[in-house]
């Protein structure tokens, strides 16, 4: 925490407004729009609602198909199965991590000859890092099908001078606690189309219609956000620079830390932007290490230090064995080879250093 959560959150229980929705809310919602450069935000219980609602209101529904980055966490995926979509797997490039735009060219112009596009593409923006957005916004704009920016682990980052998340026709953000700034739970909404943020808006809240009685004209969901923790996000979003800040010493400790091992390197930082790096990420060649990604995960797990392999791309996740995949290859081997180090906004030099030390111990460097 930042120090002025304690001030807004005592702010909330001096004005006995603890229920969704509350002027903590709309504070939030003004404030994070105004830090990421989107004139709508829309304050939801997380990032995962976001993006359902998201797909929706892109008229996602059974049958159709949706382009989603394979590289990433399974929320990414799901809400294109609860609508009864199913979802199509496109394959990492190596400058980012995250999408390849030639891939997606190559299945859009090929679903355009069938004559049968996807309602949406979902662009995840990876480990702190964005995607090239400029080629996927153009072939999406081509093609006439919505973008929709996963953001959730790319807020503080740039691509040229703009946010990732705000270029697309909707983008989405997690504040959940694993993130860079959290409000233990919860995400936001944000888009250029004011329409969808209000349609959105009412939908999250039952899709109550403006009546004095409950009355109800399509089907609603219980996704706003609390009062209270739109107070915690309020402080947080005041440290988000601290807390880039503190993420990129992490990696810059780290680079120079092990940077000279053979067989070992970082994720890269593509030149279209600034990554948080939110989590440090590796990647391993046994035969120049002399160790696999494997045996520097066990050994600093050995230590109570928690290390985790990079995503498992969706394409090889059972729950999607029989989704179709373009591509592939690329995002497998990150995951087979990639390690996501500890990177958390508050380890102190002791602790990288105890890291490294393991680390540097385990392939006898």
């Amino acid at each position: 925490m930042g120090g002025l959560e304690q001030t807004f959150v005592a702010e909330t229980f001096a004005s006995n407004w603890i229920a969704p929705l509350g002027p903590q809310v709309d504070a939030f919602e003004a404030e994070f729009a105004a830090a990421v450069g989107a004139p709508y935000a829309l304050a939801l219980s997380s990032g995962t609602a976001a993006l359902h609602l998201a797909l929706l209101l892109a008229g996602v529904g059974p049958g159709d198909e949706v382009l989603v980055s394979t590289l990433t966490f399974s929320a990414s995926a799901n809400p294109v199965v609860y609508l009864g979509a199913r979802p199509t797997f496109i394959d990492s490039e190596r400058i980012s991590w995250n999408m390849d735009p030639d891939l997606l060219a190559a299945a859009l112009a090929a679903r355009a000859r069938r004559s049968r596009l996807p309602k949406a593409v979902v662009l995840v923006h990876l480990y702190g890092q964005s995607a090239n957005i400029a080629p996927i916004q153009a072939l999406c704009g081509r093609y006439g099908v919505r973008l929709i920016e996963d953001a959730a682990e790319a807020l503080g980052a740039s691509y040229g001078a703009r946010a990732p998340g705000t270029l697309g026709w909707a983008g989405i953000f997690s504040f959940n606690g694993n993130k860079i700034i959290t409000t233990s739970g919860g995400g936001m909404l944000v888009s250029n189309d004011g329409d969808m943020i209000r349609h959105a808006r009412k939908l999250a809240t039952q899709a109550r219609e403006p009546a004095p009685h409950y009355e109800h004209a399509e089907i609603g969901y219980n996704y706003r956000l609390s009062n209270v923790l739109a107070a915690i996000g309020r402080g947080q979003l005041r440290v988000l620079d601290e807390r880039v800040a503190a993420r990129r010493r992490n990696f810059d400790f780290y680079r120079r830390a092990l940077g000279d091992l053979p067989g070992l390197e970082f994720m890269p930082e593509a030149p279209w932007g600034r990554a948080t790096r939110w989590l440090t990420c590796i990647t391993v060649q046994p035969e120049l290490l002399g160790v696999d990604r494997e045996a520097i995960r066990l050994a600093l797990e050995a230590e109570d230090i928690e290390a985790r392999p990079v995503w498992k791309p969706m394409h090889l996740q059972p729950v999607f064995q029989d989704c179709e995949s373009v591509g592939g290859a690329v995002a497998a081997d990150l995951f087979e080879r990639g390690l996501c180090l500890p990177s958390g906004s508050s380890l102190t030099e002791a602790d990288l250093t105890r890291i490294v030390a393991v680390i540097r111990r385990t392939v006898g460097g």
